[in-house]
């Protein structure tokens, strides 16, 4: 007899919605998590959200302390600093590996890439900063899926999940929405003309750029006003 397939479990729905709470820094980074008042928000009762818990711990978001509870993963400038090295050099080699997977010239992935890249353009001319950044996310990850090496894009999706706890958001420094841009121009570029090579080091150099943008916001916040 075939086994039943059991809808979502309680404790990834609970996940999810937690999950989402720290993106939108609902729950700020290094703040306690109170399990109880959390368990009647929700109706549930502690162990499922303490699954929950673990799995947003397994993916960086929390950290659960022994007889201290769980608190929301305080992202620090030398997170970034050890992060963005990482993530630069695996998109990088996505990018190298979307190339040679494409044999030379696959007209409708560049088109599809070209697309995505034309809505940010439109989408910078309208100046519509939040938007952009959903739209970038879309070309990177359009950009990893033609790689077509799961064990890469699983890896950069967690780090990526972890960097949206940070505060700033590069594109928020005057003059980076331009500049990224223009390092997209010139991976797509790189992409077309079937340069693995290039692609791979336009793309490691655009992910530390964006770095750089956020040592320079950090910078100007802590200057005296």
């Amino acid at each position: 007899m075939t086994a039943r397939i059991s809808p979502t479990a309680l404790y990834q729905e609970v996940a999810e919605r937690l999950r989402q709470r720290i993106f939108a820094h609902e729950l700020l980074p290094g703040t306690w998590v109170d399990e109880q008042k959390l368990a009647e928000q929700y109706g549930i009762s502690r162990t499922p959200l303490r699954e929950a818990l673990k799995v947003l711990a397994s993916e960086g978001l929390v950290v659960l302390k022994p007889r201290r509870g769980c608190y929301v993963t305080e992202i620090l400038p030398q997170d970034l600093d050890d992060i963005f090295p990482l993530i630069a050099l695996l998109e990088g080699r996505c990018a190298a590996e979307a190339v040679r997977k494409m044999d030379k010239v696959d007209k409708a992935d560049l088109e599809r890439l070209a697309a995505l890249h034309e809505r940010l353009e439109q989408i910078a001319r309208e100046n519509r900063m939040a938007d952009f950044f959903e739209a970038n996310q879309a070309f990177h990850k359009a950009i990893q899926e033609l790689a077509g090496n799961r064990w890469l894009q699983q890896v950069i999706q967690d780090l990526r999940k972890v960097l949206k706890l940070s505060r700033l958001h590069s594109l928020s420094l005057e003059g980076r929405l331009q500049q990224s841009l223009e390092e997209h121009r010139g991976i797509l570029a790189a992409l077309q003309a079937g340069d693995a090579a290039l692609a791979e080091k336009r793309m490691h150099d655009h992910l530390l750029s964006g770095r750089e943008a956020l040592a320079r916001m950090q910078e100007n916040s802590s200057k005296p006003s």
